[in-house]
């Protein structure tokens, strides 16, 4: 839905339709619009997108292959759940990525690279104060992906392209809750980029990633059982 209130279809769209409904859908599931646990069939998803059924098959199998839900026998595609399981292997890989990019980018980043990190604080600060929590989860991983542009090393970047959807995912869930604490570590890890020590960027990641964690956990615990 766009600022307008009027619905959002791209049926008229000529330009990769197929990326297109794969980057709607991905949305809609990562921002809440489709719940965990909700049941999506091709005819529901067409009519939401304004499209055929096609694209959206491709689309359902690409998210499947991510993760992002589960296709079931006679009932279709359904939401995937973020158990306990996922979000602990999630923030374990995170750990190691995390770090060795900070390290990296300590080591790399440029007075230009560091203004840029500190924009998108700046941004994350005031969508915080305005408790728009959907731009808060979209610069958090917007600020992650950065420090990992800024570590110059191709390979991370590869790597993180398919996981930092599920970051925001995670994150998005307790935004309201995470985000003050989120970016006075994001302040500190930019501060020791800023200043070239690897050491100490290193550690700000490790302990950002041990506290979203245990955030991440405590918030798992805390919902609802079906």
């Amino acid at each position: 839905m766009d600022y307008t209130g009027e619905v959002r279809t791209i049926g008229a769209d000529h330009v990769a339709l197929r990326e297109q409904v794969l980057a709607e859908l991905r949305r809609r599931i990562v921002d809440g619009d489709y719940a965990q646990g909700e049941r999506l069939t091709e005819t529901r998803l067409a009519d939401d997108f304004g499209v055929s059924r096609n694209p959206v098959r491709e689309a359902l199998r690409v998210v499947e292959a991510e993760g992002f839900v589960h296709i079931l026998p006679r009932r279709g595609a359904v939401v995937a759940t973020l158990d306990e399981t996922a979000v602990r292997d999630l923030f374990a890989v995170r750990e190691q990525l995390e770090t060795l990019a900070a390290g990296l980018a300590a080591e790399r980043a440029t007075p230009k690279d560091v203004d840029r990190l500190r924009r998108l604080l700046a941004d994350a600060s005031e969508a915080t104060e305005a408790k728009d929590f959907d731009r808060v989860a979209e610069l958090n991983s917007a600020f992650h992906r950065a420090v990992i542009t800024v570590s110059a090393n191709r390979w991370l970047l590869s790597m993180s392209a398919a996981l930092y959807h599920h970051v925001h995912w995670v994150f998005r869930v307790g935004a309201a809750q995470r985000a003050p604490h989120s970016w006075e570590e994001h302040i500190r890890l930019v501060d020791a980029i800023a200043a070239g020590d690897r050491a100490a960027a290193t550690t700000a990641a490790r302990l950002h990633v041990e506290a979203a964690a245990k955030a991440a956990l405590n918030g798992q615990a805390q919902r609802p059982t079906a």
